[in-house]
């Protein structure tokens, strides 16, 4: 389970690994194995790392790929690190990806590298980052343990044919007008209605707008703690099911997915550049080039993608040079942003393509780049617990139940502390 193997990482790791750290690393290994869950890490290495000629020769890059679901990447990944000490030279870990709702459960240990001290990164290289990207992989004694290429502001993605017709207008400027607080979003939200369209797709759409605003941690000491903030989620969602603006999908369901197609009904959908990218059809069928950004109700983020180098890799100079190029150099950066959609980690470079004739297709020429800027200077993190994934999972998934009146708010309420008691047995209501 996810807590006993988080004791594990931060207690023995310091007693397994002290001979196979960052400063005693063999020179150049040939096998170069990066552990991911998907393909988005390897299309941006392949694109803008190997594409570029710097994959050393004789080098194999190997990206071993286990999908996230059932928590089986984290399980894969904790393994491989825990035996990593006596692993074959081309079977050790040299890097690891990890994402935002879980990168402390690995920072704060010796598995990861210290990306300045270990690695060979300077104060200067990555001072074009986001202070966010960089906090959150900040261990507790002030080590930054990992980069990312990638930061993610978000804002809504809505269909221009459906904004015409309930609003008049497609502009992002004058539909962002219209959405920019909640309550001006609940009013389109039943001028949708009237027209046959759902606002959102389903319970779990706004679900980080308000979890990424809230001002106090999932947990204190070992006390939950639920922020205002969920608490309004949970009435909201509560209240658009009820009045049918949305259609009951949960996240990720293929319902949800089918609300983006041509004819699906749903007005827009919280995300960040990679939800754009990776989550909506663009395909035949799809509604591509129907769709504009606006910032939304409120600014927020969600997710992000972190490269950690392994203790014990015998490619540190490899390491350094990958998390250069796909987090430091604002020329590649720049080309990253344009070329592969997402919002570069980079400040130089977003205010560059901001500022360019950029244009996604996707989003039928728009530049919504812009949008981002204020918002991704802005993110605070100071939030983040290590119990984030599981209580974001937890809370979605007994509350679903009570939106769709299978049991009341106070069982559901009870339903989520034994839900996530069992998976956190050290903490209390």
């Amino acid at each position: 389970m996810k807590k006993i193997v988080a004791g594990v990482l931060a207690v023995v790791a310091a007693a397994t690994l002290m001979s196979c750290g960052g400063k005693k690393a063999a020179a150049d290994g040939k096998v170069f194995n990066v552990y991911v869950w998907n393909d988005e890490f390897p299309s941006r290495f392949k694109d803008y790392f190997e594409a570029k000629g710097k994959v050393p020769a004789g080098i194999t890059v190997n990206f071993v790929q286990t999908p996230n679901a059932d928590n089986a990447y984290q399980n894969k990944l904790d393994e491989v690190l825990l035996a990593q000490e006596k692993a074959k030279a081309d079977d050790k870990v040299d890097m690891f990806l990890v994402e935002a709702d879980y990168a402390l459960k690995y920072v704060d240990t010796p598995y990861t590298l210290d990306v300045k001290k270990d690695i060979g990164l300077t104060d200067a290289d990555l001072s074009k980052q986001y202070k966010y990207t960089k906090d959150i992989m900040t261990d507790s004694k002030g080590v930054l343990k990992g980069v990312s290429w990638q930061a993610c502001p978000g804002g809504f993605i809505y269909r221009r044919s459906y904004a015409i017709d309930v609003l008049g207008t497609d502009d992002p400027v004058k539909v962002g007008e219209a959405l920019s607080n909640w309550d001006k979003f609940d009013d389109v939200a039943a001028k949708a209605k009237a027209k046959g369209y759902y606002m959102l797709s389903g319970f779990d759409d706004a679900f980080r707008v308000f979890s990424d605003n809230a001002k106090t941690p999932w947990v204190n000491g070992n006390k939950i703690v639920i922020d205002p903030m969920i608490e309004r989620w949970i009435k909201m969602t509560k209240e658009y099911t009820d009045k049918g603006y949305n259609n009951k999908a949960n996240l990720w369901s293929a319902e949800s997915t089918q609300g983006m197609l041509a004819d699906g009904g749903v007005f827009g959908y919280f995300g960040p550049a990679w939800f754009i990218d990776f989550c909506m059809p663009h395909d035949e069928g799809s509604a591509f080039g129907d769709w504009a950004f606006c910032k939304g109700p409120q600014g927020f983020s969600w997710g992000g993608t972190w490269m950690c180098g392994a203790a014990g890799t015998d490619n540190i100079a490899l390491i350094k040079d990958v998390m250069y190029m796909l987090s430091c150099d604002s020329d590649n950066m720049t080309d990253l942003a344009k070329g592969a959609g997402d919002f570069a980690n980079n400040e130089v470079a977003m205010t560059a393509v901001a500022n360019s004739d950029y244009g996604n297709p996707f989003l039928k020429g728009q530049n919504h780049m812009s949008f981002f800027l204020d918002s991704a200077k802005s993110i605070d993190k100071s939030c983040m617990s290590m119990y984030d994934q599981g209580m974001n999972e937890k809370i979605q998934s007994a509350m679903a139940d009570y939106y769709n009146g299978l049991v009341t708010l106070d069982q559901a309420w009870d339903n989520f502390y034994t839900s996530i008691l069992e998976v956190y047995p050290n903490l209390t209501k």
